[in-house]
């Protein structure tokens, strides 16, 4: 099987389950998917084990305040050997490709054992993180009723982050861990330059939330 008719027949599959929630939607997986394929690349891993991982990782949505998220990886991996399994795939790189999608789960916390797991948890752990992190963690704030930030301390400098009261939160929380978290070289360094990004976005927050404006003219 090509590798276009596989991302097409695993799309069609992922496209039947409804989403957890608005961040991890078919456009998320398909962004997953382009940073797979480019860590994929770039680490010289096998790319007949992180294309379907990656095309498959979220096709078990589980909620984030679901008491079962940390099974939701194992949960995808089983489904994914189904179908990979009803469609002809190599039997013997099912092991590897469920490996990949279970380790690559941040609430899982399952270690990554080969370099095929490391790149696709690379790569979704990217998708939190820039332009399209600050986008995502704020749609998913907003649909589980939380403020954008505190209004008494906007940034957690006297506090610890209560990421479910307020979506600014989560950037001190969790996402400004994830740069090193990353398992590959190139996955550290894209990672950090997206860091860089949304540090810059809560800068330019903090001028706007904290100082007053500049006078016009």
């Amino acid at each position: 099987m090509n590798p276009e008719d596989l991302r097409e027949k695993c799309f069609e599959f992922v496209e039947k389950t409804a989403p957890a929630d608005a961040a991890h939607d078919i456009s998320h997986i398909k962004r997953v998917v382009k940073t797979t394929l480019y860590l994929t690349d770039i680490e010289e891993a096998k790319v007949e084990i992180t294309l379907p991982a990656a095309c498959l990782h979220d096709c078990v949505a589980v909620a984030k305040d679901s008491p079962l998220r940390s099974q939701g990886s194992r949960l995808a991996a089983e489904a994914a050997v189904e179908f990979l399994g009803e469609i002809g795939y190599p039997a013997d790189l099912l092991p590897e490709i469920a490996h990949a999608i279970e380790a690559h789960s941040f609430s899982a916390n399952i270690p990554c054992q080969t370099l095929e797991a490391k790149v696709v948890q690379d790569a979704d752990r990217m998708d939190a993180l820039g332009a399209i992190g600050i986008a995502r963690c704020l749609v998913v704030g907003g649909q589980f009723g939380s403020a954008i930030f505190s209004p008494d301390d906007p940034f957690c400098e006297n506090r610890e982050p209560d990421d479910k009261a307020y979506a600014v939160d989560h950037f001190y929380a969790k996402l400004f861990k994830l740069p090193e978290t990353m398992q590959t070289e190139a996955g550290r360094a894209e990672a950090q330059r997206r860091v860089d990004l949304m540090q810059q976005y809560l800068d330019t927050l903090r001028q706007e939330f904290l100082e007053e404006p500049a006078a016009a003219g």
